[in-house]
């Protein structure tokens, strides 16, 4: 039929026009069909792509990332010819973290690799986050007085983009629970690591992207999560570095969001936006390198001092969070062929946003962030280890094996997280697809369930658990009390993320019940304690038990405890 059609084409415009005196009449025809076909095929092969990526936590991972490179490839067939990309300026900040000739391979290359569609991944789930996040009434309280008042005298505009980030910071932080960045945990001894990194070292010891899956990070994940939404809301957002005045080596701040000219600055570690002069509002660069109460005042006397003062920042360096594949041509073809819902940033103009912060008053330079880079080498020599120690890999494939395993309960968790991440929290009955409240609650086996493991043949189905052959009573019995501990483990994960989804949905009230009765059950010790407390905090603010929120946030020994005591001091002055 597909070759019919293009002769019977051909043949009429014989009969009419004549072969001879025609031709180009026929090559025009040709070529606008061939136009057309072009132009659905990409269409198809982008729609092929992004229904992989919507279902992607369903699907094998390897198959469904191979898949989705052949159909981008396919895609970029279409085009024609795509240009090398250069490297950037900037990239030669990276000089010690990554060879150039393999920095220029990964951005310089004109076809889809492995590395992309992890980029895409990424850019696809982050905007997801957006999408439902940024909506209004979702502000942090602490800030809506003053963003009713005007923020300052801000335009329409900047209010709304300074709203936009305020709410985006603050999901990170109540969706992030924090770690320390020095780990204490028992780990067995480190491998062998690349020159610069440390074993379970801050920042790179997981990516962006598992920082928001598994729900936990320390304050420079925090910033690298915030920064990524910040770039699929459209908000220009930096890493702020302050040097040291010895050796010149750069310490990460605060996350800077630059907003006309001013740069509003949001504190990870502690949790905050950083409040302005007076504590009123949320402070800019140029009033912490003015007004010295404005760092002043995050200490907390007798208990915490603050690492920077006013004379720290009066020139820090702007440090952006990319991975390599963001500044390459392909992922500029490839956004602005995205249109509706298919809509993502994939692609950064590195050197024209190292001259926009550069421009801006108190700001020495951008660099490119070596973290993003550094945690995929930290992860590539994590996994050459565990391929040759046992011992090794058990404890570094066990940490998530809740959601990593291969088995029916840990993958009902793993899609109750991807629904969770896409705000879809109640069960679609059109689709026919469950909520990630249903999933979650799926988690929640009762006590006995899980004892009745030993005995329960159609359980240990569900988790994997299998007697091999030759395996005696011992070894199984170690086996049944490991998945024991990972029953345990996803359950009290499942209960915690419930929570937020509560809280999430509006339903303040169940939110406060589940965080206080269920996760902080003293019967169910849980590693989510210090989060579910501080989120416990945020429920009775919302509620209007300002005594109640300023007792929890006054704990002693949780990681965040520095920013949550100047929370209730905030909280507690009205």
């Amino acid at each position: 039929m597909s070759l019919l059609r293009p002769l019977s084409l051909l043949l009429v415009v014989c009969l009419f026009a004549g072969c001879g005196d025609d031709r180009d009449l026929v090559r025009e025809i040709q070529a606008s069909r061939q136009a057309r076909v072009q132009t659905e095929s990409k269409q198809d092969h982008l729609g092929e792509a992004f229904s992989l990526l919507q279902r992607l936590v369903e699907l094998n991972p390897t198959r469904a990332q191979q898949q989705i490179r052949f159909h981008l490839n396919q895609w970029l067939q279409t085009r024609g010819d795509v240009p090398a990309s250069g490297t950037p300026e900037i990239a030669s900040t990276l000089r010690g973290v990554v060879p150039p000739e393999v920095l220029d391979e990964q951005i310089g290359g004109t076809n889809f690799v492995g590395g992309d569609v992890k980029h895409l991944r990424d850019a696809y789930l982050f905007r997801q986050i957006v999408q439902w996040v940024d909506r209004p009434g979702e502000t942090d309280p602490l800030w809506m007085s003053w963003f009713e008042d005007g923020a300052g005298g801000l335009d329409p505009d900047s209010l709304d983009s300074l709203q936009t980030a305020s709410r985006l910071f603050d999901w990170t932080v109540r969706n992030v629970a924090l770690q320390p960045r020095v780990l204490t945990q028992p780990a067995p001894e480190p491998p062998p690591l690349p020159e610069g990194l440390e074993f379970r070292g801050a920042g790179y010891r997981q990516s962006d992207y598992e920082t928001i899956w598994r729900g936990t990070g320390d304050g420079l994940q925090r910033a690298g999560v915030f920064e990524q939404l910040c770039r699929q809301a459209g908000l220009a957002a930096a890493i702020l570095a302050v040097p040291s005045d010895d050796s010149g080596r750069l310490t990460p701040w605060a996350v800077g969001v630059m907003i006309g000219n001013e740069v509003y600055l949001f504190e990870p570690e502690l949790g905050l936006p950083i409040p302005g002069p007076d504590q009123v509002g949320i402070a800019t660069l140029k009033q912490a390198r003015r007004d010295e109460s404005v760092l002043r005042r995050l200490k907390v006397p007798g208990f915490f001092d603050y690492p920077f003062d006013k004379a720290d920042v009066q020139q820090v360096t702007a440090m952006l969070n990319l991975m390599p594949e963001a500044v390459a041509t392909r992922m500029k073809l490839l956004q602005e062929s995205l249109t509706g819902q298919r809509r993502m940033t994939l692609y950064v103009d590195a050197d024209d946003s190292s001259e926009r912060w550069d421009a801006i008053a108190g700001v020495a330079g951008a660099r490119w962030w070596p973290v993003p880079i550094q945690a995929e080498i930290y992860r590539a020599a994590m996994e050459n280890q565990a391929m040759r120690d046992p011992f090794f890999a058990f404890w570094y494939q066990s940490q998530w094996l809740i959601m990593d395993a291969q088995a029916e309960m840990p993958q009902m968790l793993s899609q109750g997280r991807w629904r969770h991440l896409h705000g879809e929290f109640s069960d679609d009955e059109d689709d026919l697809t469950e909520g990630a409240r249903t999933l979650y609650l799926s988690q929640r086996a009762p006590e006995f369930e899980i004892a009745d493991l030993r005995i329960d043949l159609e359980l240990q189905k569900a988790y994997g658990l299998r007697r091999e052959l030759g395996m005696d009573n011992q070894q199984f019995e170690a086996q049944i009390a490991q998945v024991q501990r990972l029953m345990r483990q996803g359950k009290r994960t499942a209960t915690y993320w419930l929570s937020l989804v509560q809280y999430d949905d509006g339903r303040i009230e169940t939110a406060r019940n589940w965080f206080d009765k269920r996760v902080l059950d003293p019967n169910q010790p849980t590693p989510w304690e210090p989060a579910a407390r501080y989120n416990l905090a945020r429920t009775e603010e919302q509620l209007g038990q300002t005594e109640a929120a300023v007792k929890l946030l006054k704990t002693v020994g949780d990681p965040q405890e520095q920013g949550n005591r100047i929370r209730a001091r905030l909280i507690g002055r009205d």
